[in-house]
C-alpha cells in the first residue's frame, strides 16, 4: 500500500510504543501491577514504611530530598506514586526549589513538556498562590526498546481503512490528507499524554512543599465504575 507522509509515518514509528506495555517508571519501576507488589520494590530502593496516624506511607530519599511516598491505586491496580516534601520551605525557598525542579526536568533527554512553566522572579507567590495554581507537567518519552513499528503500521493503517477506502487511501484529497496527517498526530499525544509526570506547589500554615506525582493513565479511573 502506498504511504502516505513517509516522513511523518516514519517519526511516528520510531516514536511510538506497544501502549499496554509502554507505561510511567518510576526509579525505573514500571507504576503498575498490585500495591503490595510496588510496596516491595519501593523497599528494595531504600524507602521505608511508616504508620502515620494508622495510614502507611513510605519514607526516604529522591532526587537529594527527603520525601513521604504514597501509592495511589484504581480496581488495584496502581496508577499512581505520589511524592511530597519532608520540609516545608518559605515562599522564597519554594520557588527556587520549583524552578529547579522544572530545569531538571527540560535537561533530561526522558522528557518532553508543552510549555515553560517556571516562575517569574519578580513573582511573589506569597500572595498569589490563593488563586494560581503553581504546577508543572512533563511527559516521559516513549522506552524505544518495546517499539512494534510492524504491529503499529498494521493497527493505524486498519484505523484509517475503517473510514477510507483503500483507493481514498491511495489517493486521497488535499483535506483528507490533512485528516490523515491528524490521525497520526493525534495517536502519538495520546501515547505521550499518557506518560506524565507533573509537580505542584503546596501551602500549609504559611509554609510551602513540592507535591510530585509520576501517573500511569492507562489504569487511572474513567468513569467505568459509576
Amino acid at each position: 500500500m502506498k504511504r502516505i507522509y513517509f516522513t511523518i509515518f516514519f517519526l511516528f514509528c520510531v516514536l511510538i510504543t506497544n501502549a499496554q506495555k509502554d507505561v510511567t517508571k518510576f526509579l525505573g519501576i514500571p507504576v503498575e501491577g498490585s500495591k503490595s507488589e510496588m510496596r516491595r520494590k519501593l523497599i528494595s530502593k531504600g524507602f521505608t514504611p511508616k504508620t502515620v496516624f494508622g495510614e502507611e506511607r513510605l519514607e526516604g530519599e529522591f532526587n537529594g530530598t527527603d520525601v513521604y511516598l504514597m501509592i495511589g491505586t484504581n480496581n488495584n491496580k496502581v496508577w499512581r506514586i505520589a511524592i511530597a516534601d519532608m520540609h516545608s520551605m518559605d515562599d522564597k525557598g519554594i520557588k527556587n526549589r520549583f524552578n529547579r525542579l522544572v530545569s531538571q526536568f527540560e535537561n533530561n533527554e526522558r522528557y518532553i513538556t508543552p510549555d515553560d512553566f517556571k516562575i517569574p522572579e519578580e513573582e511573589n507567590i506569597k500572595y498569589k498562590i490563593y488563586d494560581k495554581t503553581y504546577e508543572a507537567v512533563f511527559y516521559q518519552k516513549p522506552d524505544e526498546n518495546k517499539i512494534d513499528t510492524a504491529a503499529i503500521r498494521k493497527k493505524i493503517e486498519n484505523k484509517l481503512l475503517s473510514k477510507y477506502s483503500e483507493e481514498e487511501f491511495k489517493n486521497p484529497s488535499e483535506e483528507k490528507k490533512q485528516e490523515i496527517q491528524l490521525a497520526f498526530l493525534q495517536t502519538i499525544q495520546d501515547l505521550f499524554v499518557n506518560k506524565p509526570v507533573w509537580f505542584k506547589i503546596e501551602e500549609k500554615f504559611g509554609e510551602y512543599y513540592i507535591m510530585m506525582f509520576y501517573d500511569n493513565e492507562y489504569n487511572h479511573a474513567n468513569g467505568e465504575d459509576l
